[in-house]
C-alpha cells in the first residue's frame, strides 16, 4: 500500500464532528493491518484510536497485542498491565500471562516471577490449558533467570557491520567458501525511513564475502530468489554438495513453508526442487532445515507444525539415504514443548544440537539451547549469556571458533523501536585471553552462592542420632520431589475450594522456586568448582545446616550434619567420580576441596514455625516448615596447605536450651592441633557480650587446649547464636565456635 494512499485515508477520517465514526474506521483499518502482519501501520491507527478513547479495555488490549507483535516490549508491558488492571483476566484471560511475559522480556525477573505466580493461581481451574501450563513453566523459568549467571563473557561480542545488518531484520545461517550466508527481510528498494513490517517486504537469502575478517557488501543469491515468495534459512549436506533451504508463501507475515534442496558445485546453485511429502507433509508448515550426523548417519532435522506436534513448531528428524531418499520422520520428544522449537543447528565437534525455544528455562522470549546427543537427544541446556538476552535470540551457529546469533536485543539497528528488528552478532574468543587472578576466580564462584538444598522432614536416616549418612543428596532430592502431591494433600486438609487450591499452589511454587532451583544452582556451581580444582586449586567450602524446630536442638544438629554429609556423598559420586580424588586429597595436580560444616540446628529456623508434633499439617507439610529444612553452601575460600595449620574440635556448638536473661553461659571447647607444625592461636570476638579464654595458645603437633567461651545474656533476649573465631598465626584459617540459647526475660 502506498504512503500517499495512507495519507489520504488519514485526511478523510479526521473530519471534526465524526468522532464515533472515525474511531470505528481507525479500529477497522488497524485490525486489517494487524491481520496482514503490518504491525507498524496497525500501530499508527491504534495510536489514533487511543487518542479518541484511551479508556476502552478492548482498544487497550488490541494496542498491547500489536505492541507485542511489533516487539515493543516496554509499551506492551505497560498496556497489558492496564488491561489486567481493568478486567482482571475476565475478558482477556491471557492479559495477566502476557503481562508477565513482557516483564520477563524487559529483564524484570522478580516482577515477572510474582506475576506468573499470580497467573498460575488465576488459571488453576483449567490445569490442562495452555495458560495454566505456560504460567506454571514461567514460574520456574523466571526463578531460574533471576538466579542464573551463566556468563560466557570471555567471548568478544560484536554486531556484524552494516554490509550485513540493516535497519530491517537479518538472520545468519552458515559460512562456506568464505561466504557468509544469511536471510534478510527487505524490500526490493530500501529507503532509510522504511519499516520492516510492510507487504512489500520479503525474506530472501543473501551472501557476504569475508575478506581478512571484513564482510563485503551483501548480494542477493539470485539463483535461490523467487519473486513474491520468501526464501530463508539454509544448511549444507555433509559433503557440501546440496543446500537445503525454506521457500514460503505468506499471509501477512504468517508463513507457510516447504523445504527445498539445491545442488551446489563450483559456487553455483542448480537443480532446485522441493522435498517430497515424507518431509513436506501436506497442509503443514515445514521449515528451517539442518543437516546433522547422528550415529554416523546423515539426517535432516527441521521444524514443522505437522500432525502430532506438542504445540506450534516442533523439531523432527529423518535419515537421508543416497542423498535424496528420506526415512521415517521422528519427533525429538526430549526437546519439543507446547511452544515453538526452531532454528536447529548441528555442532559436529561437540555432538550437540543447538536450537531456540520460548518454553524451556530462559532469559526472555526465544533463547538458544543445546541438547547433547548420546544415543538420544538429552535434556536441553540454556546456552547462557551473552548468547542469550531478555529479547529473542535465534539461529545460533558456529564457524571454527566464532559463534553467531541473531537477536533483536537493545543495540540493534532500528528506526522507531529499539527491539523491532534482528541483527546478527558474533562471539569471538579474545586474541590474548587474560587469565583470571585467584581473587577474580574466587569472586566468580561466590557470585553463585548461596546454593540452598532442601530435605523432607527428618531426612536422611529418620529417627537417627548418627552424624553421618551414606545417602546421596540427589537420591534424597528425587524422593522429596516425588512427595509433592502428598505435601499438597496434607497441607490442604480441612480446606476446600479456592483456599485448598491456594494451599496446593503454595506447595507447588515452593518446590519449583526453591527445591528444584537448588539442584539447578548446585549443578552450575559444581561445574565452576571442578574447573578450579582441575587447575590445582585448594578450596574450602563452608556449608551451614538448618532444621525446622520440630525436634530438640541436639538432635537437629546431628540431623543437619547428616544432610551436609549427603551433599558430600553426592559430590563424590557426580560426574563419574570426578570430585572424589579432590575430596580425598589424592589428586596428582595438588587440587583439594574440604567442607567446613556449621550445623546450626533449629536455632536459625523461623521460631514462628510450628514445633507441635501433633500438628503435622503445619510442622511438616507447610511451606514455612519446608523452607527451614535445608543446608546452604555459603562461602568459598582458598587455602594453601603448606602454610595451613589445621585446628579442629569434635564439638563446635553448645546449645543451652532456655536460659534466663542475665545468666552467664560458659562452655569449654577442646581444640586440637591436627597439623605437623607448632602453631599459635588467638581469638577474634565479634560481640562485646562474649569473652574467650585460651588455656594454651601455643600448641605442639597433636596437642590440645581448652577454650572457654562465655556469653553474658544481660542485654540479650529471644533466639541467640553467638560465636568466636580462633585464628592461627600467619594463616587465614579460622575455626568458629558457637553458643546458642533461647533467652527469656
Amino acid at each position: 500500500m502506498s504512503r500517499l494512499y495512507l495519507a489520504f485515508v488519514f485526511a478523510m477520517i479526521t473530519i471534526p464532528g465524526m468522532t464515533q465514526s472515525m474511531l470505528g474506521k481507525y479500529l477497522e483499518f488497524a485490525q486489517l493491518q494487524y491481520d496482514k502482519g503490518d504491525y507498524f501501520y496497525a500501530l499508527k491507527y491504534y495510536d489514533k484510536a487511543m487518542q479518541l478513547d484511551s479508556s476502552s479495555v478492548d482498544i487497550i488490549w488490541k494496542y498491547a497485542e500489536t505492541q507485542r507483535a511489533y516487539k515493543n516490549y516496554k509499551k506492551a508491558e505497560f498496556y497489558y498491565g492496564k488491561v489486567y488492571q481493568k478486567e482482571e483476566a475476565k475478558i482477556y484471560p491471557s492479559s495477566l500471562l502476557n503481562y508477565g511475559l513482557m516483564q520477563k522480556q524487559n529483564g524484570k525477573y522478580s516482577e515477572a516471577l510474582s506475576t506468573f505466580k499470580k497467573a498460575k493461581k488465576k488459571y488453576y481451574k483449567q490445569k490442562k490449558s495452555y495458560l495454566y501450563q505456560k504460567a506454571k513453566k514461567e514460574v520456574e523459568s523466571a526463578a531460574w533467570a533471576k538466579s542464573s549467571k551463566i556468563d560466557t563473557a570471555e567471548f568478544v561480542f560484536e554486531q556484524l557491520p552494516t554490509t550485513v545488518n540493516t535497519r530491517n531484520s537479518e538472520f545468519g545461517h552458515a559460512i562456506i567458501n568464505d561466504q557468509f550466508l544469511f536471510s534478510s527481510l527487505r524490500a526490493d528498494s530500501i529507503s532509510a525511513s522504511e519499516e520492516v513490517y510492510s507487504t512489500n517486504y520479503h525474506t530472501t537469502l543473501y551472501k557476504s564475502k569475508i575478506e581478512d575478517t571484513s564482510f563485503r557488501a551483501s548480494e542477493r543469491i539470485e539463483a535461490l530468489y523467487k519473486k513474491k515468495l520468501n526464501t530463508g534459512n539454509g544448511s549444507f549436506s555433509l559433503d557440501s554438495s546440496r543446500f537445503y533451504f525454506s521457500r514460503c508463501t505468506d499471509n501477512g507475515f504468517q508463513y507457510t513453508c516447504k523445504i527445498m534442496v539445491a545442488q551446489y558445485s563450483n559456487k553455483q546453485w542448480t537443480y532446485i526442487d522441493s522435498l517430497g511429502e515424507i518431509i513436506n507433509e501436506k497442509g503443514a508448515n515445514t521449515t528451517m532445515p539442518c543437516i546433522a550426523a547422528l550415529n554416523g548417519k546423515e539426517v535432516l532435522i527441521f521444524a514443522s507444525d505437522r500432525q502430532d506436534t506438542e504445540g506450534g513448531l516442533d523439531l523432527f528428524y529423518s535419515p537421508i539415504r543416497n542423498g535424496n531418499q528420506y526415512g521415517k520422520v521422528r519427533a525429538i520428544k526430549t526437546i519439543n514443548s507446547m511452544d515453538n522449537e526452531l532454528t536447529p543447528w548441528w555442532d559436529a565437534k561437540e555432538n550437540r544440537l543447538y536450537f531456540s525455544s520460548s518454553w524451556h528455562n530462559g532469559f526472555g522470549g526465544y533463547d538458544v539451547f543445546y541438547s547433547e546427543f548420546t544415543t538420544k537427544f538429552n535434556t536441553p541446556i540454556n546456552a547462557g549469556l551473552p548468547i542469550n538476552s531478555p529479547a529473542n535470540d535465534l539461529y545460533y551457529f558456529k564457524n571454527k571458533k566464532t559463534g553467531y546469533v541473531s537477536s533483536n536485543r537493545i543495540g540493534v539497528l532500528y528506526n522507531t523501536t529499539q527491539t523491532c528488528c534482528s541483527d546478527i552478532f558474533s562471539l569471538k574468543p579474545p586474541v590474548a585471553p587474560v587469565p583470571q587472578t585467584p581473587e577474580e576466580t574466587l569472586e566468580e564462584l561466590n557470585k553463585r552462592l548461596p546454593v540452598t538444598l532442601y530435605f523432607h522432614n527428618d531426612r536422611p536416616n529418620p529417627k537417627s542420632w548418627e552424624k553421618t549418612t551414606t545417602v546421596n543428596y540427589m537420591d534424597s532430592y528425587n524422593k522429596y520431589s516425588d512427595m509433592i502431591e502428598t505435601y499438597k494433600t496434607e497441607y490442604a486438609k480441612g480446606l476446600s475450594g479456592k483456599r485448598a487450591n491456594e494451599a496446593g499452589e503454595e506447595i507447588e511454587s515452593f518446590f519449583i522456586e526453591y527445591v528444584d532451583q537448588g539442584v539447578r544452582d548446585l549443578e552450575l556451581f559444581q561445574k565452576l568448582l571442578i574447573n578450579e580444582l582441575d587447575k590445582g586449586a585448594k578450596i574450602n567450602i563452608t556449608i551451614k545446616g538448618f532444621a525446622s524446630p520440630l525436634a530438640k536442638t541436639d538432635y537437629n544438629v546431628n540431623l543437619t550434619k547428616r544432610r551436609i554429609a549427603s551433599l558430600v556423598n553426592y559430590m563424590r559420586a557426580c560426574d563419574e567420580g570426578r570430585f572424589e580424588h579432590y575430596i580425598d586429597g589424592t589428586a596428582t595436580n595438588g587440587g583439594k576441596v574440604i567442607f567446613s560444616q556449621v550445623p546450626f540446628g533449629e536455632y536459625t529456623a523461623n521460631q514462628e514455625t510450628s514445633d507441635n508434633p501433633n500438628d503435622v499439617q503445619n510442622s511438616v507439610y507447610s511451606r514455612a516448615a519446608a523452607r527451614e529444612r535445608k543446608i546452604e553452601i555459603q562461602s568459598v575460600t582458598y587455602f594453601k596447605e603448606d602454610n595451613k595449620s589445621s585446628i579442629v574440635t569434635k564439638k563446635s556448638i553448645k546449645d543451652f536450651g532456655i536460659s534466663k536473661q542475665g545468666e552467664l553461659l560458659s562452655y569449654e571447647f577442646i581444640v586440637t592441633n591436627s597439623s605437623e607444625n607448632t602453631i599459635t592461636i588467638d581469638s577474634r570476638i565479634p560481640c562485646a557480650c562474649t569473652t574467650a579464654e585460651i588455656q594454651d595458645k601455643t600448641l605442639q603437633p597433636g596437642a590440645s587446649t581448652i577454650v572457654k567461651m562465655t556469653v553474658d545474656t544481660k542485654n540479650l533476649s529471644g533466639i541467640v547464636m553467638k560465636s568466636i573465631y580462633l585464628q592461627v598465626q600467619d594463616s587465614k584459617e579460622e575455626l568458629q565456635l558457637y553458643i546458642s540459647s533461647e533467652v527469656k526475660e
